[in-house]
């Protein structure tokens, strides 16, 4: 529509330039000047109008006839007198022909430019045409014959969809498809859009002009693109290109709307220089988003419930615990009478122990459901590391002394304090601790480490016990998981002590890390911020964070079954 508006307007201008011509330039400069001025002007827009018919493209030669509109706009007002004359009116053709011709505010501001410049011009003009004609009635004629062109052209100005539907069928390509249609040049430059870029990209056709499609591609994705333009100049008829193009942004957003595409590059048979790209939304990148979102919400209602779930069993579990420990107490003290029978003190025994094994179970399951559920506050405050390592040990001697197991305590003279939870940080020494004595065979050995690098703290806890073979470290700190083997089976657990472990040292934005071989024993090391999270204390978390897959020390040399070492 573009082009053959162009050539329209270069083949009707010469008549009205041989008319100004005419009653203009003989009177003053003769009749020879007069017939050069007039194959001057057929000359000059008839080139451009075949020009474009031939090339297909009207960048340069659209310039060039604003150029030379513009001179010959300043010609014809000198000549007519000046700005006094009905000549002068003809400033307006210039802006009106640009935007009759590609409908773009930015080359009907280009034609006022040019109309400008020949009004402002005109001072000096004596300097170049010395004689010229005095204003007259019948130079109304010139601005009255331009205006008389406007009445063909009124049609389309009432109906443009009368004028759309006049269009051949090539042209409206974009009407048919849901989708838009660029004219793309062998560089990448676009040349031309179709007007669906409004619905679908949000955006004017002409900001997608030159490099403006280039410049909204993900910057990830040019690399494919470029490759696909290089491929049909080098011949390929087709290709088809998944990318994502930024669009304008979704109401107060600050990150930028990048949304999925899919290009389709074809190459002409006729010109070999334009291509053919058609933008349209990728479906089925859009149904795959959509049901990951609806499956995060479908998880996220799932763990909530959950977590409230466990929550709410684990309170109603506590009171009734409670009682079951403390009127224990009371009978294996007698305080009511001394037991008739030896067993029934046993038997009482095994309930107390038994309720108290089972209390810590729902105090380990609670505080995991806060982890998860972002809910567990912690309380930071100084403290010396060594104080929590020391009630440490003491909780954990009687239950390393039945099984003849040392528990040492190596802590650099440099510790210090560190600025945490206390009791989070005595909860992963005794769960650690706990862990390390219970897979230790007799007469092992369980060691307490610490030491300061920088600003962080490094403490550790080893043992010499049976170790974790490769093939469990996926297990590894998963809730309500245990490790079987043959060893393992003959302990009780719920396998939240190392996933609680976790849980904690994710809040204290530290990392944990977990080194073993099957009989050489484990070495779990942790590593926290001497002055604490950045965070604020209490902050929700974002939950236990998942450990990543296990790998092979021995690796590196060939051995298989070598140490393994695990971070979090």
């Amino acid at each position: 529509m573009r082009q053959r508006r162009f050539i329209g307007v270069m083949l009707a201008a010469p008549f009205l330039a041989a008319g100004a011509a005419v009653t203009l330039v003989t009177s003053s400069l003769g009749a020879a000047v007069t017939v050069a001025a007039i194959f001057a002007a057929f000359g000059l827009c008839w080139f451009a109008a075949l020009l474009v018919a031939a090339t297909g493209h009207m960048a340069f030669a659209a310039r060039a006839a604003v150029a030379i509109g513009g001179l010959a706009l300043a010609g014809a007002i000198a000549a007519a007198g000046g700005l006094a004359s009905p000549v002068a009116l003809l400033a307006v053709a210039l802006p009106f022909e640009a935007w009759w011709i590609t409908g773009s505010r930015r080359a009907a501001f280009a034609g006022a430019l040019a109309a400008l410049a020949a009004i402002l011009v005109q001072p000096f003009a004596d300097a170049f045409i010395p004689f010229h004609a005095g204003v007259v009635a019948w130079h109304w004629l010139l601005p009255a014959a331009w205006a008389l062109t406007l009445l063909p052209r009124a049609a389309s100005f009432s109906d443009p969809a009368s004028a759309r539907a006049a269009q051949p069928a090539g042209d409206r390509l974009e009407e048919i498809i849901e989708a838009v249609v660029l004219r793309v040049g062998r560089q990448g430059e676009v040349l031309d859009a179709s007007a669906k870029a409004r619905s679908i990209l949000k955006l004017a056709p002409e900001l997608l002009f030159g490099t403006g499609l280039f410049d909204r591609v993900h910057l990830s994705d040019r690399v494919a693109y470029l490759s696909a333009l290089a491929d049909l100049r080098d011949g390929a008829p087709r290709r088809r290109v998944d990318l994502r193009v930024r669009l304008p942004r979704d109401g107060a957003g600050t990150a930028d709307n990048f949304q999925p595409f899919r290009l389709e590059l074809m190459r002409g048979e006729s010109d070999q220089d334009i291509f053919t790209l058609v933008l349209r939304e990728n479906d089925d990148v859009a149904a795959l988003r959509e049901e990951l979102a609806t499956a995060k919400e479908t998880a996220s209602a799932s763990e909530v419930s959950k977590g409230r779930f466990l929550a709410v069993v684990s309170h109603e579990l506590r009171t009734p615990l409670n009682a079951i420990i403390g009127f224990s107490d009371m009978l294996l003290h007698e305080m009511f009478g001394a037991f008739s029978d030896p067993r029934q003190k046993e038997y009482v025994g095994l309930v107390r122990d038994s309720g108290q094994h089972l209390l810590s179970v729902v105090t380990s399951i609670l505080d995991v459901s806060r982890i998860e559920a972002g809910a567990y506050a912690t309380e930071l405050e100084p403290f010396r590391f060594v104080e929590a390592v020391d009630m440490c040990r003491s909780m954990m001697r009687p239950l390393a002394e039945a099984k003849c197991i040392g528990i040492a305590a190596q802590i650099a003279p440099d510790t210090g304090e560190v600025n945490a939870d206390r009791r989070a940080i005595q909860q992963i020494l005794i769960n650690l601790v706990s862990n390390a004595v219970k897979f230790t065979p007799d007469g092992g050995d369980v060691v307490i480490g610490a030491k300061r690098v920088g600003s962080r703290l490094h403490f550790w806890v080893s043992d010499t016990g049976i170790g974790i073979a490769e093939e469990d470290f996926a297990n590894l700190g998963k809730p309500f998981t245990q490790i079987q083997n043959d060893y393992t089976r003959r302990f009780e657990g719920t396998g939240l002590g190392l996933s609680l472990v976790k849980g904690l040292v994710e809040l204290h934005e530290g990392t944990m890390s977990i080194e073993s071989a099957p009989g050489e024993g484990t070495t779990v090391t942790i590593s926290l911020p001497v002055n604490g999270p950045k965070r604020r204390a209490g902050a929700p978390s974002d939950g236990v964070l998942a450990m990543p897959a296990a790998k092979p020390k021995g690796d590196v040399n060939g051995e298989r079954n070598g140490a393994l070492r695990k971070t979090a």
